[in-house]
């Protein structure tokens, strides 16, 4: 499996943006979660972030939140997450980012945890409640473990902050594009674009921008602004909640093609 970086690089220095679905583990089980991750390997996406079910999601909006509470009264556990990966990850190109609370790092042991998710195939983490402060001692057993961890940047973040962040961050830095939690919105923050032209300026490492995008349009409009890669969650997950699973799996497979067309025009 590729690393984060370079994956995302790769695409950069083609000229192109990269395309990182979000789906939740277990929603609305694991065996659709498997053939969501598959299908959405040959649909487009260039990266996949996959949620760990958490019964606290602080940074997540109702969409979100929803799947998570389905997945877990399904029984999805972190252990069944990784043993489905650990089957299905040598068959996927795109490299797996997996998006999971502190609490279940801490609680498995933090180099356990990081070993037992690169041996499922995993090439990044994202810790949403994980304070910069606090960062270090994860990065360095990540390292050992080839394992990118990748940070946040909040709207509201002042300079010094996002420097330090930057600095910081691996595999690429996750630009949240509005504040507050994740969810479908109708229009991006014009700041979106300030916020890129600033972190572009400190920073060359690449950037993705996730949080609030639902639509191509939009997807097209953050690529244009400067984003070097799309984060695309609740819309991926609200469809993949509806109807029946193979109906959820067709509206996603449609939904991955639509996004991708319009950042590769």
């Amino acid at each position: 499996m590729a690393s984060v970086s370079s994956c995302i690089n790769a695409l950069r220095d083609r000229g192109q943006c990269a395309l990182i679905p979000f789906i939740t583990a277990g929603d609305p089980d694991l065996a659709t979660t498997a053939k969501a991750l598959e299908l959405l390997d040959r649909s487009g996406a260039d990266l996949i972030e996959l949620g760990v079910p958490y019964s606290d999601p602080l940074a997540d909006g109702p969409v979100i939140q929803a799947a998570a509470t389905r997945a877990l009264q399904q029984g999805t556990r972190l252990e069944d997450v990784l043993k489905m990966l650990t089957a299905l990850s040598p068959r996927l190109k795109s490299p797996i980012i997996l998006f999971t609370y502190y609490n279940p790092i801490l609680n498995r042991g933090i180099e356990a945890f990081l070993q037992d998710v690169a041996a499922a195939g995993v090439s990044g983490l994202v810790v949403p409640d994980l304070p910069l402060e606090e960062v270090e001692s994860l990065s360095k057993a990540a390292a050992k473990a080839e394992i990118e961890i990748i940070l946040l940047v909040a709207p509201t973040s002042p300079k010094a902050r996002i420097e330090a962040i930057a600095a910081q961050s691996q595999g690429f830095i996750y630009l949240v594009s509005v504040t507050g939690v994740t969810g479908i919105r109708t229009e991006i923050q014009s700041r979106v674009q300030d916020l890129l032209t600033e972190l572009h300026g400190v920073t060359d490492k690449a950037i993705g921008v996730g949080f609030g995008i639902s639509q191509a349009s939009q997807a097209k409009q953050v690529m244009e602004w400067g984003a070097d890669a799309v984060i695309v969650g609740s819309a991926f997950v609200k469809r993949l909640a509806e109807g029946s699973p193979e109906q959820g799996l067709q509206a996603i497979e449609n939904f991955c093609r639509t996004l991708k067309a319009a950042i590769t025009e």
